[in-house]
């Protein structure tokens, strides 16, 4: 498992998992945003730039990050994913009940889409080639609400994920779906989607709260999807302190 630490060595340990085709610099601001008050550890989901394994599904990443953790950290108190971190962390949570206390997962689709899925091989193999050109990657990053200061971040990391990859990991997006045993966690959980964001991404938040004995639905006013921790970085970490300090 490769990961990048942010923050105190001590604990309480914050897990942050960044979304589909971005890498840890995409949560740079939002772990520095929390490094007051957690050790926060940002693993490189397989299959992404850095990344020492390629990806083969959701499930096969969320038990490798979990034997990550209970090898090399041992108690985490907020676990966080966006996207299809959030997919990830929401598979954690089903493996392991008491993983943490508190969890924020915000833009997770858990609405599967056959139809969806059935697409991506053969978008991807048409736009593959495209990602590698500048103009392209700019047009996408404006799209995603990628910050200036990281479009070359953004750029470098895209070329660098394998075509086999980024087919792979877009296909479990779209089909991922929650398991019956994220019903036992034991964590608080806080379901996070923009306004902006499709519908069903906004039915997905409030699937996801109504999934677990605690859990919550946020919906944004006027944010897009996974731009919470990507852009908004204060306002994330405010949201987070705000959710895990109050009484369930």
């Amino acid at each position: 498992m490769v990961y990048r630490e942010y923050g105190a060595k001590n604990p309480p340990t914050a897990i942050l998992l960044h979304g589909g085709g971005l890498a840890p610099w995409s949560l740079e601001s939002a772990a520095k945003a929390l490094a007051c008050e957690y050790h926060c550890v940002l693993p490189v989901l397989d299959g992404h730039s850095g990344a020492d394994r390629h990806f083969t599904s959701i499930e096969d990443n969320a038990a490798e990050i979990i034997e990550f953790i209970e090898s090399e950290i041992g108690e985490v108190e907020l676990l966080h994913g966006v996207s299809l971190g959030g997919q990830t962390a929401l598979e954690m949570l089903s493996l392991r009940p008491g993983l943490c206390r508190f969890a924020v997962i915000e833009s997770a689709l858990c609405i599967p889409s056959q139809a969806t899925a059935s697409l991506i091989a053969p978008s991807v193999k048409v736009s593959y080639g495209l990602t590698k050109r500048k103009w392209f990657a700019r047009l996408q990053a404006d799209y995603l609400g990628i910050p200036k200061e990281h479009f070359e971040d953004y750029y470098r990391d895209t070329c660098a994920i394998s075509e086999r990859d980024m087919a792979e990991f877009l296909r479990a997006n779209a089909l991922y779906e929650l398991k019956p045993s994220l019903r036992k966690t034991g964590a608080r959980v806080l379901a996070v989607c923009g306004e902006a964001e499709y519908g069903f991404m906004k039915r997905s938040a409030r699937l996801i709260s109504e999934s677990v004995p605690n859990g919550e639905c946020l919906i944004i006013p006027h944010l897009r999807h996974g731009e919470l921790s990507l852009n908004k970085a204060d306002e994330f970490a405010s949201i987070a302190a705000n959710f895990c300090s109050r009484e369930a």
